[in-house]
């Protein structure tokens, strides 16, 4: 999928990987789920390319487009007469600490979701609002209060919260709980039909988990430090995220951006409450297996067999909202073509093209293909998008240079006034920009100690890797760093986890087979992961830093701390689901884990190959492979009003193996939000992220009291289930036998 930040905000900007009034110029960064981020921003990138096209074709529209740009570059005259901190002074106490509770109410989110479907929607807007929330109201009850040495909340400090809230709770989902760590587990591994082979699994522990994130985590962020200036000011990288958040944060600063960001809050904290009371009230009703809202037949109950269900999650019809509707057809499309047609074909094959005497989660059976084809989409659409990010990103470099090198100085800032940026508020932030540095030495030296350390632990932690698969992935990283934050720059696209699939496959197959080869390619996805996801997030951060007037410093730091908090809290959090729920990565469980079984399963054909895959099974992987490659094809080259139409082949993906009913939920959500956008447009897009957002804050932030209440042993009172007439009188009849109490 995409890096956690990668998704589309939530809140005020709805764009590639954020939300911002559904204006594709604005994006803002968040976590993404490995399946569905990549396709949301696809889509966001095209939506902005079309919006491009449009306006190169009105003269009406450029000048509106010109007028907004210079309405933006005035932003720095309305905080002139405002004393700009220092970078200690906007890492302040408070800020940390309104990071730490925001933190973790997001990884408990982010977890859920990882540990369900996988789709994981951007909650920087979320993060950003309850951030100014929280200070905003904490100053205030000061200054009541009598307190007279109470520092101004700055937006500077406000760049702080969300940069560190967003990385505690991306470790949440770059920590792969939900894929490539839990994908060790025991409980993965007899899924995917191999031999039991103790080499081949790693039970997850809480201490090996949060030592193994504190290794391999920080090492992202020192990779790209000496080239922030590069990024920022010479190529003047657009950074389509950090450039969303950055005015996000901006407008909350300024008296009207105030007033509504308080409406927005106001309005999450309703739908909040409400999502939370109907998570309460479903508990009831959950006594027993197959019990409750969840399991409710909307459709009938042959339907239901298959997966078509509506199942009241106030999660995914928040999500819903959020995603771009082509995002959300396409993962019912998907469904419907694989439960509703091709499932029920190969069922009938029982016997023909596998065995019928299989376990219902044998690979080698029904549940082969529906993994091994989901894998085969994945990988088609991964491969098309990485070639084609790779060639933008190498030709864009390519002309960069050259153009810097024609030049006798470099373009930092006042180069001349050629271009529309070298304003007043680009002189401005470049001054300060580059006032406060951080010594190149310094996080060479960081890196280089970091990745010894690693280079001696990490093999401790997985026996099957060995310290040359570490250390030759510490030699490649930093390249692949610079390309991927390179690349997110120019497309808002993070292609860490199509990084962390090429470890699986080169490490797996360079690893002893016989000797834990799937362990050492999964430890090596986290590895690269974990090193290339986080230097996109920190180039995204810097550029959010650079248009509010942040220290880079203050942006580093906070970097460092959120993502210590994260190496601590998103595996604390993961425990706790682990412990309560004992039936967690089970398919037709609460939390199936789908994306676990995935990358088990990329691991076992990078070390076996493709020799275990039932009969035909291959033909179809390879028919959907192409199948994905030209779709994407088609999209690219087709016009923008067919385009729109097509679908994306990574959001179709995720329900071959799940099953579409979340996709219902989604579809319903943005039903909503197609209804709501006809009646009251402006306020749809002032208020429906805000309304997401709460929905699916509040349904996961209920969770943990539920995980709290399976620890204590409390089990719902009452079981609410569906049976056809048939049964019920079977089991009516029964109980009629049984003696009264």
């Amino acid at each position: 999928m995409s890096s956690p930040r990668s998704g589309q905000p939530v809140l005020l900007t709805c764009g590639a990987q954020t939300t911002t009034l559904n204006s594709p110029e604005t994006r803002a960064p968040s976590p993404s789920p490995p399946h569905l981020a990549t396709a949301i921003d696809r889509e966001r990138e095209r939506e902005r390319e079309l919006n491009s096209r449009a306006m190169a074709r009105s003269g009406k529209e450029r000048r509106d487009q010109e007028e907004e740009e210079a309405a933006v570059e005035s932003v720095e005259r309305v905080f002139e007469g405002r004393v700009v901190p220092g970078w200690k002074e906007q890492v302040t106490l408070r800020a940390l600490a309104v990071s730490a509770l925001l933190g973790a109410m997001f990884s408990v989110i982010v977890m859920k979701l990882n540990l369900t479907t996988g789709i994981i929607p951007s909650l920087n807007v979320s993060a950003g609002l309850l951030g100014f929330f929280l200070l905003t109201s904490w100053t205030k009850l000061l200054d009541k209060a009598g307190v007279a040495s109470v520092r101004p909340f700055t937006r500077q400090e406000n760049t702080v919260v969300q940069t560190c809230v967003v990385a505690c709770s991306g470790i949440a989902f770059s920590g792969g709980f939900g894929s490539y760590i839990f994908a060790m587990s025991d409980r993965i591994s007899d899924q995917s039909g191999e031999a039991r082979d103790e080499h081949n699994i790693k039970n997850p522990s809480l201490g090996w988990m949060i030592g193994f994130l504190f290794i391999v985590s920080f090492l992202g962020l020192f990779s790209v430090v000496p080239l922030r200036k590069i990024m920022i000011i010479d190529y003047k990288l657009i950074y389509p995220s950090g450039t969303a958040t950055a005015h996000l944060i901006n407008s909350f600063h300024t008296p009207q951006g105030a007033k509504l960001a308080k409406m927005q809050v106001k309005m999450l904290g309703k739908f909040f409450v409400m999502s939370f009371s109907w998570g309460f009230f479903q508990w009831f009703y959950t006594g027993g297996d197959g019990c409750g809202f969840m399991s409710f037949p909307t459709l009938g109950l042959e339907a239901y067999r298959n997966k078509f269900f509506f199942d009241f999650s106030a999660t995914y019809v928040g999500v819903g909202m959020i995603c771009p509707y082509l995002v959300n057809i396409s993962v019912l499309l998907g469904g419907v073509m694989s439960w509703g047609i091709m499932w029920p074909l190969i069922e009938h094959k029982k016997g023909d093209w596998y065995p019928a005497d299989l376990k219902p989660s044998s690979l080698r059976g029904i549940v082969g293909y529906r993994v091994f084809i989901s894998i085969s989409l994945i990988l088609g659409d991964g491969l098309y998008n990485f070639l084609k990010v790779m060639t933008r990103t190498t030709t864009a470099l390519v002309m960069q240079v050259r153009a810097m090198m024609s030049e006798p100085t470099l373009p930092v800032s006042g180069g001349g006034g050629q271009t529309p940026e070298e304003t007043f508020d680009d002189k401005r932030r470049t001054e300060l920009f580059l006032k406060d540095q951080i010594p190149n030495w310094l996080a060479l030296s960081a890196y280089v100690v970091i990745a010894v350390v690693s280079i001696a632990t990490v093999p401790r932690i997985f026996h099957q890797l060995r310290w040359y698969h570490v250390a030759v992935s510490y030699v490649v990283a930093p390249v692949l760093a610079f390309c991927n934050a390179y690349g997110c720059g120019l497309t808002d696209w993070s292609l860490a986890t199509t990084y962390g699939k090429l470890a699986i496959f080169t490490v797996g197959a360079w690893a002893d087979a016989s000797d834990g080869g799937i362990i050492a390619g999964l430890a090596a996805c986290g590895v690269m992961i974990g090193i290339v996801s986080t230097a996109s997030d920190l180039t995204q951060d810097f550029k959010t830093g650079y248009m509010t007037l942040a220290s880079p410093r203050s942006m580093f730091v906070s970097q460092v701390i959120g993502t210590a908090m994260g190496c601590v809290i998103a595996p604390s959090v993961f425990w706790l689901f682990y412990k309560a729920f004992h039936d967690i990565g089970i398919p037709g469980s609460e939390y199936p884990s789908p994306n676990a079984l995935v990358y088990r399963n990329m691991a076992i054909l990078g070390v076996q190959g493709l020799g275990s895959l039932p009969k035909h099974c291959l033909d179809l992987c390879i028919g959907f492979f192409v199948a994905a490659i030209a779709v994407n094809l088609a999209r690219d080259l087709a016009a923008p009003k067919v385009a729109r139409f097509l679908p994306l082949p990574m959001a179709m993906a995720i329900p071959f193996y799940l099953g579409p009913y979340f996709g219902i939920d989604m579809c319903i959500g943005s039903l909503i939000r197609f209804v709501w956008d006809r009646l009251d447009g402006a306020r749809a897009k002032a208020f429906a992220p805000p309304v997401a957002s709460g929905l699916i804050c509040g349904d996961g932030i209920w969770t943990l009291p539920q995980s709290v209440l399976a620890l204590a042993g409390v089990k719902p009172p009452i079981c609410m289930k569906f049976l056809s007439r048939t049964t019920n009188i079977k089991v009516d009849a029964f109980i009629a036998k049984l003696p009264s109490s």
